[in-house]
């Protein structure tokens, strides 16, 4: 054996040899030896918090240490995000949370200090999480075309409900009005816990709100669904059409992810990305996702770093063309 063929030979053992090594932190320790944290900016039983629990206890299966979900709500994200920041770049704390709360916040909020790029290192696109068109089943529209002619023939007669100002129910509903040439009165409201039950009330015509909020009004005929705002019909409601099939490009179904502090050694990001991937396809996780709303995607680090940067294009674009101000 020549002695180029000696070292080409050790060189690919050396190779094989380091990726066969398990991830490690800053400090030389193999990760993980220690609970890790699961961080949430919202109150229990929102959508970020369902899935970071449902992630929590396949995730202790998988890496052989403690999970907790830890709630910090308030401050539009701001709490959270301090939380992250103020924490070890050590892969021992992450952020669970939407994409459009990452993009809106900076935008309805003078005091937010974060930058979502600058502050955070992607981890994985654990989903999407799609709205839909809802209307009160007293408005004479019985599919989106129906609706759209609606909303023609009587200009700013028709109200919708959102989940507040600067949601990404507000901003959705306002990029559907100017795709389709259409002008519907905002009505905000402080959550879909208020603006649901105002549309199947009758206080307002439609909103846009996701799938659990909605479908016990569906399935009891107080509600209709007339669109999705994912880029094509989701598998929770395939007979529902997508409003990209009148719009083109439309898409705002948010994204699900799971972020790091800059700075967390690659190979511990990598590590919790390919086990998330693998959790959220499992069948029972899927499933249990689909009830919460979300369609599982498991995407790597850099699929969310494009995720959110297009996510964040399309509601700053949305939330100009709403006229809306940080306060």
């Amino acid at each position: 054996m020549t002695r180029n063929q000696l070292f080409k030979r050790v060189a690919a053992a050396a190779i094989t040899a380091c990726c066969a090594l398990p991830a490690t932190t800053a400090w030389g320790q193999a990760y993980p030896s220690r609970q890790i944290k699961l961080v949430v900016p919202f109150s229990p039983g929102g959508l970020p918090d369902t899935v970071a629990r449902i992630l929590s206890t396949r995730l202790q299966e998988s890496l052989g240490q403690p999970v907790i979900v830890e709630n910090k709500p308030g401050g539009s994200g701001a709490i959270a995000a301090a939380t992250i920041t103020q924490s070890p770049a050590d892969g021992y704390t992450f952020l669970v949370t939407d994409g459009s709360s990452l993009a809106i916040a900076p935008l309805i909020s003078k005091s937010i200090t974060f930058d979502t790029e600058r502050d955070f290192t992607p981890v994985s696109l654990i989903g999407t999480a799609p709205l839909f068109l809802a209307v009160n089943s007293k408005v004479p529209a019985k599919n989106l075309d129906e609706f759209i002619a609606l909303a023609k023939s009587k200009p700013g007669a028709m109200n919708y409900g959102s989940a507040g100002n600067g949601s990404i129910h507000h901003l959705t509903a306002e990029a559907m009005k100017q795709g389709l040439g259409i002008f519907i009165t905002h009505i905000p409201y402080r959550g879909s816990g208020t603006s649901v039950p105002a549309m199947v009330g009758g206080d307002v015509e439609m909103v846009f709100a996701s799938p659990p909020s909605l479908m016990g009004f569906v399935k009891n005929g107080q509600a209709r669904l007339l669109a999705i705002n994912s880029p094509k019909r989701s598998q929770l409601a395939p007979e529902v059409p997508a409003l990209s099939e009148r719009i083109k490009g439309f898409d705002f179904a948010f994204n699900v992810a799971m972020l790091a502090k800059a700075g967390t050694p690659p190979d511990v990001v990598q590590r919790v990305s390919t086990e998330v991937a693998k959790i959220v396809k499992r069948p029972d996780v899927i499933d249990q996702l689909a009830v919460a709303g979300v369609e599982a995607v498991g995407g790597t680090p850099a699929q969310l770093a494009r995720a959110l940067k297009d996510e964040a294009g399309r509601v700053t674009a949305a939330a100009k063309h709403a006229n809306l101000r940080p306060d």
